[in-house]
């Protein structure tokens, strides 16, 4: 929000009131209406947004009365994979306050983003997309870092026992890791290191690396010829077969029709992310 205030409605939760210097991060690309008035519907001209680019991505929003209130607000599109690890354990709607730490930390970067929406000069495009990509890492940052921090890998990042572990299993996801020497890596006892990680993360310590493998070799698989006897290999499976029957639990469907699936619909997941 750079001026004024508009409602957030997102049709899931109770309508969030944002007010200049607030921001606010998406993590669906389900539709969303903003406007001057909560309980006035959506369609009865409360609620404008110009695009001001041939990419709707980047828009001025003006609830009310044009110009009383604006925004800048853009998206960031993740492979299915990404967006798996990255955000499908924050909350559908997050306001980061004005006047906080986080937001402070936040306001060059919008007013940075605000200049390259409001001019049409060369590199602009690239400013912006790059702008992007900073504000949705200082906003997950803040997101993380708050009260009420939601389960997952990146709160295990945050975790000093439990990083080490954790780092093991991401870069050297083909090791037989099991959870004794998972637990020496974290200090800890194997009950104590169990316990601790499926509170912080959801999962036990090797369902996790189990997903993680998966999500890894899924992304091998969409983008590469590889067969899959090499993939699971990579990956750790000590057959092709339960490879098929690990990935099969965790995405719902082969490695085969999987990537046969990918390659004919390029699926790709959209979180608007708006300041």
């Amino acid at each position: 929000m750079l001026r004024g205030h508009m409602w957030l409605n997102t049709g899931g939760a109770e309508p969030l009131l944002l007010r200049a210097g607030d921001c606010y991060l998406l993590t669906s690309g389900d539709a969303y209406a903003v406007g001057s008035d909560p309980d006035r519907p959506a369609d009865d001209g409360m609620a404008v947004f110009e695009a001001a680019w041939p990419d709707t991505v980047y828009h001025n929003v003006a609830p009310g009365v044009p110009g009383e209130t604006s925004a800048i607000s853009g998206a960031l599109a993740f492979d299915e994979t990404t967006a798996a690890l990255l955000v499908e354990h924050l909350p559908a709607v997050s306001a980061i306050r004005s006047g906080t730490p986080a937001a402070a930390a936040l306001r060059p970067v919008l007013e940075m983003l605000a200049q390259e929406t409001s001019t049409d000069i060369p590199g602009t495009g690239a400013m912006r997309d790059h702008l992007t990509h900073i504000l949705f890492v200082q906003t997950l940052r803040a997101v993380l870092t708050g009260a009420g921090t939601p389960t997952g890998w990146l709160r295990a990042l945050g975790d000093e026992r439990l990083r080490p572990a954790l780092a093991l299993m991401h870069r050297h996801p083909a090791e037989p890791w099991t959870l004794p020497k998972l637990a020496a890596a974290a200090g800890m006892s194997r009950s104590t290191f169990a316990q601790r990680f499926k509170d912080t993360v959801g999962l036990a310590p090797l369902d996790y690396l189990a997903r993680w493998r998966v999500q890894s070799a899924a992304r091998l698989l969409r983008a590469t010829d590889r067969t899959i006897s090499s993939v699971a290999k990579e990956f750790g499976f000590g057959t092709e077969n339960s490879f098929i029957r690990t990935f099969k639990r965790v995405t719902g469907q082969s490695p085969a029709r999987y990537r046969l699936n990918r390659r004919t619909e390029r699926t790709s997941t959209q979180f608007p992310i708006a300041a």
